[in-house]
């Protein structure tokens, strides 16, 4: 058995790659015209490990991170793309990050907030999706404020907008894409956070996560995630070296 026959037995037992996608996240998955056809980076890098290892692919869509964090409990998947978190890798091996996304926040044109430190504060009620890497973050970081959580990160700025909070937290570009459609709202310039997004496996594949690891530099080093985020309009993102 060559590595590669190895590395595909381990990672993929039932000889297809069950990939999640987390379409909570536009800028790393988007929805293809059939729901078995997603598009976007996450996507596009899956193509490629099932190239390389000689394996088929089935897509398994979630509506964000915590459901798919809970699908590796009921192995529902052997790829996954997620930001890494110390409460997640209980449970998950994840490669160096590919992608820099910054996390802050969605606010009123009319609020007096101008940085995010200045939400922390008592009395401040933040919405946020539930598991999402930035709700994990704000769970730690924040001292005063209180955080209000809904099913996914869509859902979070719906209710930001409908109790009207104090602000909504999330990835900056989906924040700024809701804020150019709608009156006065406004996003902060600055970050709470820089979410490192990452390929991830189950816990315990350790010779799949090891050749994950030098795939994934492969791919940045070559400048193929950069090309993938680009060919789906995510060009603007950061991509670590």
């Amino acid at each position: 058995m060559t590595e590669k026959q190895a590395v595909a037995a381990e990672l993929a037992p039932a000889g297809v790659l069950r990939v999640a996608i987390n379409y909570g996240n536009p800028v790393l998955a988007q929805r293809g015209e059939l729901e078995q056809t997603p598009r976007g980076v996450s996507a596009d890098l899956a193509h490629s490990v099932a190239q390389e290892l000689g394996l088929s692919v089935q897509f398994h869509s979630y509506d964000s991170a915590q459901m798919v964090v809970d699908g590796v409990y009921k192995d529902e998947w052997d790829l996954a793309f997620l930001a890494i978190d110390p409460k997640r890798a209980e449970k998950i091996l994840f490669t160096q990050a590919y992608v820099h996304i910054e996390g802050t926040y969605l606010v009123r044109s009319d609020s007096d907030y101008q940085s995010v430190e200045q939400l922390d504060r008592r009395g401040v009620c933040i919405a946020v999706g539930k598991g999402a890497a930035y709700d994990l973050f704000l769970s730690r970081a924040l001292k005063q404020a209180d955080l209000v959580r809904a099913p996914t990160s869509a859902a979070a700025i719906d209710l930001f907008v409908e109790q009207e909070l104090d602000a909504a937290a999330g990835v900056r570009q989906p924040l700024e894409r809701y804020a150019r459609s709608r009156d006065r709202l406004r996003v902060l310039p600055d970050s709470f956070t820089v979410i490192r997004q990452a390929m991830a496996v189950p816990a315990g594949r350790t010779l799949a996560h090891a050749w994950m690891q030098e795939f994934i530099a492969r791919q940045k080093n070559q400048g193929m995630v950069a090309q993938f985020l680009a060919d789906s309009g995510q060009s603007n993102v950061s991509v670590p070296q």
